[in-house]
């Protein structure tokens, strides 16, 4: 489709310009007409080549792939302006003003959507990657009630849950890994260069080494000689581990497996029913349907167990049974939180029953992250002690072995 150039007036007198597809120059004049301007001229572009910018690596489809962080930027300026009174080809229109950015390219795709008659819920449809079902399905029941900025706020309230819920987990997990990969570069330095240095001195000396000292050396040897080869060895056992859990089989087996560990049960169960919570809450308020929101709550909720057992609830519910009946009888869900449900179906207050259950379980989670953290920091630092210990014990009782030895010699 051929495009455009314009020069125009906005409401506000002031003068802009810009881009728009259409068929023909009438089509683009009201084009701009449905963004709120008054064109002042309309010409054809000429066909420009498309320049590359920056390394090849960023030069593909992903580039227009936004992350969740601007996915809530670009909603909050979107529902900001809206409720500002602009309408959403204009909106559309200056958010894809903010640079060359994923952000902005997606706009001004959205905005050229709009402009030709699309409703903004099918417009985010062509970006699967970066809108999920979720903002679709809320989109277009903010559309049909006539409150698109309420749902879009809504929507970042949404975002910001889900985001902060992430944050307090990867903190969690920052200062154990820090310290565990601390411990690993100590070991390793240890065996590779200080233990040779003491293997040098021993050789030349007869004198019976004790077993510790013979067992470090034996695996300062195995890392001198084959350190690459076990390298190598458990960066493909990661990654064949890591294929292995992107199949159906492997991630049902993993995501099994999250729920039962120790200390990490916790957190994963208590994240999973937070957000199923709290998704399900933001559609069915939004007058999302029942079935729909369960299917939409089933392909977000991050686990496939979980996901497997929502799905047998949305199957029974086509029979007019309960939600919170099948998801009882699923042995997965804690009574608790099915009690509550059900105290919802009989009130009628089905987004206030899941919005207490999403507070407690967010509650639970926080809990869980500080017992994980409070148990899990002494574990690996006496680990890393016991490792290091070991290393330092070893060669110390060599070399009182060898002082003692040349004392009676």
């Amino acid at each position: 489709m051929p495009a455009f150039t314009y020069i125009a007036f906005s409401k506000s007198g002031q003068r802009v310009e810009g881009r728009v597809e259409a068929a023909d120059r009438r089509g683009a004049m009201q084009a701009v007409e449905r963004l709120g301007h008054v064109p002042v001229s309309v010409s054809e572009a000429a066909a420009v080549a498309p320049v590359a910018r920056g390394p090849w690596w960023k030069l593909t489809r992903a580039s227009d792939r936004m992350r969740p962080r601007e996915v809530l930027l670009f909603t909050a300026e979107l529902s900001d302006l809206l409720a500002a009174g602009m309408t959403l080809g204009n909106a559309l229109n200056c958010l894809a003003g903010h640079g060359d950015t994923a952000s902005a390219r997606i706009s001004a795709d959205l905005r050229d959507r709009i402009i030709q008659g699309e409703a903004l819920s099918d417009a985010v449809g062509a970006h699967s990657r970066t809108f999920p079902a979720l903002y679709r399905n809320m989109l277009r029941a903010g559309e049909a009630s006539g409150a698109l900025a309420e749902v879009l706020g809504r929507l970042v309230e949404h975002y910001e849950r889900i985001m902060s819920l992430r944050e307090r987990i990867i903190q969690a997990l920052t200062y154990p890994a820090i310290v565990m990969l601390f411990g690993i570069v100590t070991v390793i330095v240890a065996m590779v260069k200080i233990v040779p240095q003491f293997m040098a001195v021993f050789k030349n000396i007869n004198v019976a080494l004790p077993r510790s000292t013979r067992l470090l050396i034996g695996i300062s040897e195995l890392l001198q000689r084959y350190g690459i080869f076990l390298l190598v060895a458990i960066v493909l056992a990661g990654a064949l581990l890591h294929r292995y859990i992107r199949t159906p089989r492997g991630r049902l087996a993993y995501d099994r497996l999250k729920l039962k560990m120790p200390l990490v049960k916790g957190i994963v169960a208590n994240g999973i029913f937070a957000n199923f919570a709290r998704t399900l809450q933001t559609l069915l308020a939004n007058g999302v349907t029942v079935l729909q929101a369960l299917k939409i709550t089933e392909e977000t909720v991050g686990n496939t167990v979980i996901a497997e057992e929502v799905r047998h609830a949305r199957e029974r519910v086509t029979d007019g049974t309960s939600i919170s009946g099948p998801l009882a009888a699923s042995k997965v869900f804690p009574r608790m939180m099915t009690d509550m449900l059900a105290i919802g179906e009989q009130t009628g207050d089905m987004p206030g029953a899941l919005a207490h259950i999403g507070r407690r379980y967010e509650n639970e989670l926080d809990r869980n992250i500080k017992i994980f953290t409070t148990a899990l920091e002494p574990i690996l630092i006496v680990l890393v002690a016991v490792v290091v210990g070991f290393v330092a014990i070893s060669i110390l009782s060599a070399v009182f072995k060898v002082t003692s030895g040349l004392g009676n010699a």
